[in-house]
């Protein structure tokens, strides 16, 4: 369903009469119900152990290339759906002002945790559901307790946004010798206050990220933030471009500034390095997220039970991580330029569809 990109169980069942399965499976597939009921009650451990064992394959091979010595990976969080009727025992919920006056809105959460390497490669590690009256925060720290166990050497880094810049979270990552980079964007903190007064005495140092013209600042060793068990050190971005205007062909240029903290010692990761993986933290929303969304209809509700919607997630993980690690690593080089995923993807729908229309003809 995921590969041919169907979108729904319902679309899946018809072609259920397709020869294909009889080579693939030996048999018809259950139908739609059938399967809503089965990953209503599929153990979720058993799609991540799939999942691992994809991941060792690939690190065994040498697949997963680190970035300039860095294992780095990105954390985020994600709503799947939302509705105002419909919902489940694993629902939450959160209160909209309509111009009807006020509404409960119920949806579905989670925080996905993504492998980055040097490559185009990028492998979905794991999720963690947000249950009812936690927040995505809470849900973040329970996520790294059962990765950093099940992929202890998978990475030494990770990426997160300013949601995730608060002192338990850093802490657990240090009890496990892991550094975190994320955004700092709070300007009531001390150590964004301290670090920007230091950004007014040191001189910038002169940079380039991809055409941009950069101005960096890098502060290490702050102790403002006694929460954190470790010293911080703040690194601030200030990047020129020019864009030139659709509507008047006018070329402007552009500046954005960029603060991030991190527990990682500079002497480990150059100035340059840090900036260049505090930008690639969009890497899980533009080649996850916004993907599986849109390329793989990984957001409807197949079956509207909190553990089928987890199971069914965690199936589009293992279908999009083979996927780009066949399309990647195993088709030659010479045949993949010029031809896009989806071209890829039309050839694995025309074998799954090839004869569906003669076995739907030819049946009773």
């Amino acid at each position: 369903m995921f590969w041919s990109r169907l979108g729904s169980l319902n679309a899946l069942e018809e072609h259920r009469r397709s020869r294909f399965w009889k080579q693939w499976l030996g048999r018809w597939p259950a139908g739609a119900d059938t399967m809503g009921r089965v990953y209503a009650r599929l153990a979720p451990n058993d799609l991540r152990k799939g999942l691992h064992h994809l991941y060792s394959r690939l690190k065994r091979n040498k697949a997963l290339p680190s970035i300039d010595g860095l294992d780095v990976a990105v954390l985020d969080g994600h709503e799947t759906h939302a509705s105002y009727r419909r919902h489940c025992s694993g629902c939450l919920q959160r209160t909209i002002h309509t111009e009807h006056g006020e509404a409960t809105q119920y949806y579905h959460g989670n925080v996905t945790l993504q492998l980055l390497t040097h490559t185009e490669l990028r492998i979905l590690l794991d999720l963690e559901p947000q249950r009812p009256g936690e927040d995505e925060v809470t849900t973040a720290t329970r996520l790294p307790a059962r990765v950093l166990a099940d992929y202890p050497r998978a990475f030494g880094w990770l990426l997160a946004d300013g949601l995730y810049a608060q002192a338990p979270f850093i802490n657990r990552l240090l009890a496990h010798g892991k550094h975190a980079l994320v955004v700092l964007k709070d300007e009531r903190r001390e150590l964004y206050q301290d670090a920007c007064s230091l950004f007014t005495i040191a001189p910038p140092q002169k940079g380039k990220y991809r055409s941009r013209r950069c101005r960096w600042w890098d502060v290490p060793d702050l102790t403002t933030w006694p929460q954190v068990h470790a010293p911080v050190r703040v690194i601030r971005s200030q990047e020129t471009y020019r864009v030139k205007r659709q509507a008047t062909q006018k070329v402007e240029s552009m500046t954005t500034e960029w603060i991030w903290a991190t527990t990682l010692p500079a002497p480990q990761a150059s100035t340059e390095q840090a900036v260049r993986l505090g930008h690639r933290r969009w890497d899980i929303e533009n080649y996850g997220f916004n993907e599986l969304v849109n390329e793989w209809h990984s957001d409807p509700v197949y079956k509207h039970h909190a553990q089928a919607m987890e199971s069914f997630l965690l199936l589009a993980f293992l279908a999009s991580n083979l996927f780009h690690a066949f399309r990647l690593l195993h088709l030659k080089p010479q045949i993949r330029p010029h031809k896009t995923q989806r071209y890829w993807v039309r050839l694995i729908v025309c074998e799954f569809c090839r004869d569906t229309l003669f076995a739907n003809a030819s049946s009773p």
